[in-house]
């Protein structure tokens, strides 16, 4: 009997390691966007469609699984066939050679329950950082686009039937959206995931469409350059239009009421899915609060209006939440907004600005701090943009300015 047991022990310690081998891949975030609802007025419709989107990668690997979502959707949606190949080009061209169709539990076609994101099974491609990525899904079934991200600042494309295992397609439409795809992530050498958290100057408002210019793709070329940090990823959680606090409410009668569910959950609300659920996240870089200033009054009813001590505490919401996980804050500074054409600015928004910029750089509360404030002030009036970053609407930065905040991101905290 003892002989028995020993030979049973001896088997399980045998079999034991090569379980755990297997079930202790490391996937780290390639690429991602955050997703939101739509307003009424968008009534996107695809039927017996493809849909082929286009995204750049912040690092390598040799496996790549991809996250679909039918997160703010009232219906399951039904993906027929999916693919994912890298690009060839700059159109809708793929190289037929790195060709995969992607399966979902071991079927090639799923359907995804409302309310739910998906993760696919993983498919051995090797991808290089700094390189476009396509995917492409079939919608077999009448789907009403709900599950957004609004403001991909890269065109995709739209083709009659089921062509995803095509090399190139003839599209009937460029999609200005990138619908139902949320995440890239890969195995390989890549380590850990940087996630960058906020709103448009994040998403990459008003940087030249499909140059991949914004400050965090910019910061992922950084991070390439350095022997040490290569191999962490970076992700893009911003939203046009998001605020740390609300969710958006605009005043009935509003033209805002044709766009602001594009601006997306609240920061506090969408920080365990955009962030905490990252894969291999260790890092998040915060950039948040100007919306808060700006949108009472203008975009959302005054009665939002918040204080400086409102955003701080957020802030400290969002840095206690994330030490609760193990990850480090890099908390930014909100940028210079004077004389925009939003109508954001005030003296009493700007004193809030300052304050809450100041409890950032001294508070010790966050584990880094980015001055993109001082990273894009003009030194002869600090309340405004330099007008070498501006990109003419005074709030947001143009490529140069993007450029010039992966710069003041530091470096050190990283390795």
């Amino acid at each position: 009997m003892r002989r028995a047991l020993g030979l049973v022990v001896a088997l399980l310690l045998l079999v034991a390691p090569q379980a755990s081998a297997s079930s202790h891949v490391r996937w780290v975030g390639a690429w991602a966007t955050s997703p939101t609802t739509v307003p009424a007025s968008d009534t996107t419709t695809f039927e017996d469609q493809t849909l082929r989107q286009v995204v750049h990668l912040s690092v390598g690997g040799t496996s790549v699984r991809v996250r679909l979502s039918n997160e703010f959707g009232t219906a399951p949606l039904v993906i027929g066939e999916a693919h994912v190949a890298r690009r060839a080009g700059t159109a809708a061209a793929v190289d037929p050679r790195t060709d995969r169709r992607l399966t979902f539990g071991g079927r090639p076609s799923v359907t995804v329950p409302p309310g739910a994101p998906l993760l696919s099974d993983p498919v051995a491609l090797s991808v290089v950082a700094d390189s476009d990525l396509v995917v492409s899904i079939h919608l077999p079934r009448r789907t009403p686009a709900t599950t957004v991200h609004a403001f991909p600042f890269q065109d995709g494309y739209v083709a009659a039937g089921n062509v995803t295992g095509s090399a190139d397609l003839t599209p009937t439409a460029v999609l200005g959206k990138w619908h139902f795809l949320t995440g890239v992530s890969v195995t390989g050498r890549a380590t850990a995931t940087v996630v960058a958290f906020g709103d448009s100057i994040t998403d990459g408002a008003e940087t030249t469409r499909g140059a991949n210019k914004r400050w965090p793709d910019v910061l992922a070329r950084r991070l390439q350059a350095d022997p040490v940090l290569r191999r962490l990823g970076v992700v893009n959680a911003g939203i046009s239009g998001n605020r740390l606090l609300h969710d958006p409410n605009p005043p009935a009668g509003h033209p805002a009421e044709a766009y602001a569910n594009y601006f997306g959950q609240a920061a506090l609300r969408r920080f365990d899915r955009d962030v905490l659920a990252q894969p291999g996240v260790q890092h998040v870089v915060v950039l948040l609060g100007v919306n808060d200033l700006g949108h009472p009054g203008t975009s959302a009813p005054e009665s939002e209006r918040v204080t400086a001590r409102d955003i701080i505490d957020a802030h400290r919401q969002l840095v206690a939440r994330a030490h609760a996980q193990g990850l480090r804050v890099h908390t930014g500074t909100i940028t210079p907004f004077k004389n925009d054409t939003f109508g954001f600015y005030s003296p009493e928004n700007e004193a809030a600005r300052q304050t809450v910029n100041r409890w950032i750089r001294t508070s010790g509360e966050p584990d880094g701090v980015v001055d993109f404030d001082r990273a894009l002030r003009d030194p002869a009036d600090p309340e405004r943009l330099l007008p070498a970053y501006d990109s003419g609407d005074h709030l947001h930065p143009n490529d140069a300015g993007m450029a010039a905040m992966a710069a003041a991101v530091p470096l050190k905290p990283f390795r």
